[in-house]
């Protein structure tokens, strides 16, 4: 059961359908009092007009028993003076309550003896001139008995003035109709919600059900790769173009990069064996000559293979690192002091290195990683130069730029982006000793990439190669 109600799609049914719920009862609430008040306001209309159309009889000094008042059950009527007494009634009438005048049948005394009106001037009530209907009126509720049938009632009252009392005609409309069609309108609501919350509740589940059905298919295909461990395989995308289909696209995006990141995982592995197995046997061959005949033994090889055994091991440490997601540590950093003092360090080049550029332009970064990328730029121009490499620091606009050029024959333009792959090496002729293993042009794009640069290659004026590391400058 929590599994069930657990769910997106139980969750959505349950909140539309109390949404719903909610709306329709505030509603139809609403509409019962709108209907309520104005049925009861036009149950008040009608007494009204029925007490105004009495009292423009008795105001017209008609006598009580002319008054011909109404003797249906929907109009009852008294007429009442000053003090209470009862004047005129319906003939039908039995019984009422609700117009503080109780009596059902005229009061003899009162015909004979009119009563004393009182002061006209008095300041409690309107005053009245003789014959003279009172613009005010009285109302309220009750109920009334006539010809048997017992029903509420809105009455309303209305003064008027004769030349013996200030009288009071009572007149009433029943609330049966009210009363009828608010029931009506709560039994269709009671029956009718009900249903509407079914019906909502049941498009509700299929819409989502529907909705999310791609998102199973998802989930299923994510699952079964999981646990094959096929990466080649991808979601379903549905044909729609919303949230799912954009979902599923970005997820077998993010399986594509998955794939492509192992693949080159895979490869990096295998062409890091490949690379070390050389060396290591080379130098095992060395090591197990110079054991059986010492005389034999070339030391200045065995050194020379643990040199690039060692290099070989540090770049890969390095690209495993930078894989990782090792993000450069350090500070502010003189660019060009950095250049130039990695190049004053540098013993032993084939050619010099000539540095053009000035001192000033910081940027940020890991001072040891960016002499890596500077030092390998300057080793591969060193292997390709003719006669000389030229290293230059400048800004260009918000970018730090150190370029590397040489006046060897160049990278061809198909292959300018091919050899910042790892492992490769364009002259496959070329011994391993002077070729390198091929992995630093590759960490110096990673280090740049790293500190939010670039390293790209073009030709030089010269007809080289000339390699350009970009880098955000920070400002003074």
């Amino acid at each position: 059961m929590k599994r069930l109600f657990g769910s997106v799609r139980a969750q959505a049914t349950i909140g539309a359908t109390l949404v719903v719920a909610v709306a329709l009862i505030a509603a139809g609430t609403a509409v019962l009092l709108s209907l309520r008040s104005n049925l009861i306001q036009e149950a008040a209309a009608q007494a009204d007009a029925t007490a105004r159309q009495v009292a423009s009889k008795v105001a017209a000094r008609t006598a009580y028993e002319d008054l011909d008042l109404p003797d249906d059950e929907d109009r009852p009527v008294q007429v009442v003076d000053s003090e209470g007494r009862l004047l005129a009634v319906s003939d039908d009438l039995e019984r009422i309550s609700g117009t503080g005048t109780d009596a059902v049948r005229p009061d003899p005394e009162a015909l004979r003896e009119p009563a004393d009106g009182g002061d006209d001037d008095d300041d409690d009530g309107e005053r009245l001139e003789a014959g003279e209907i009172s613009d005010e009126v009285e109302r309220g509720e009750g109920t009334a008995t006539v010809d048997g049938h017992t029903a509420d009632y809105r009455f309303s009252a209305v003064e008027v003035e004769n030349d013996d009392d200030r009288l009071t005609v009572w007149a009433g409309a029943p609330l049966a109709a009210e009363q009828g069609a608010v029931s009506t309108a709560q039994t269709v609501m009671l029956i009718g919600l009900p249903l509407l919350l079914v019906v909502v509740a049941g498009v509700t589940w299929g819409v989502t059900g529907r909705a999310l059905k791609p998102v199973e298919g998802i989930r299923r295909e994510m699952a079964a790769i999981t646990a094959s461990e096929d990466l080649g395989r991808r979601v379903p995308e549905p044909s729609t173009h919303d949230e799912v289909a954009r979902l599923a696209r970005t997820t077998n995006a993010t399986l594509t990069a998955l794939e492509a990141s192992v693949e080159r995982q895979r490869s990096f592995v295998a062409d890091a064996s490949h690379e070390l197995r050389s060396p290591i046997a080379s130098l095992r061959t060395q090591l197990e000559v110079g054991l059986a005949h010492p005389e034999l033994l070339d030391v200045a090889g065995a050194v020379e293979d643990t040199v690039r055994l060692q290099a070989l091991a540090a770049d890969l440490l390095l690209l495993a690192r930078l894989d990782a997601g090792e993000r450069p540590t350090g500070g502010r950093l003189d660019l060009g002091a950095l250049v130039r003092e990695e190049v004053s360090q540098r013993v032993g080049d084939r050619l010099p290195v000539t540095v053009h550029g000035r001192a000033g332009l910081e940027v940020a970064g890991s001072r040891g990683q960016l002499a890596r990328v500077v030092g390998n730029l300057v080793d591969n121009a060193q292997r390709h130069a003719a006669s000389r490499v030229e290293v230059r620091v400048r800004a260009d606009g918000p970018e730090a730029v150190v370029s590397v050029a040489d006046d060897g024959a160049g990278v061809p333009a198909p292959e300018r982006e091919r050899i910042f792959e790892r492992f490769v090496r364009l002259d496959d002729a070329r011994s391993r000793d002077d070729g390198g293993a091929g992995l630093g042009l590759a960490i110096a794009r990673d280090v740049a990439a790293r500190h939010g640069g670039t390293l790209r290659v073009r030709e030089a004026p010269e007809g080289g190669a000339l390699f350009e590391l970009r880098l955000p400058r920070l400002a003074g």
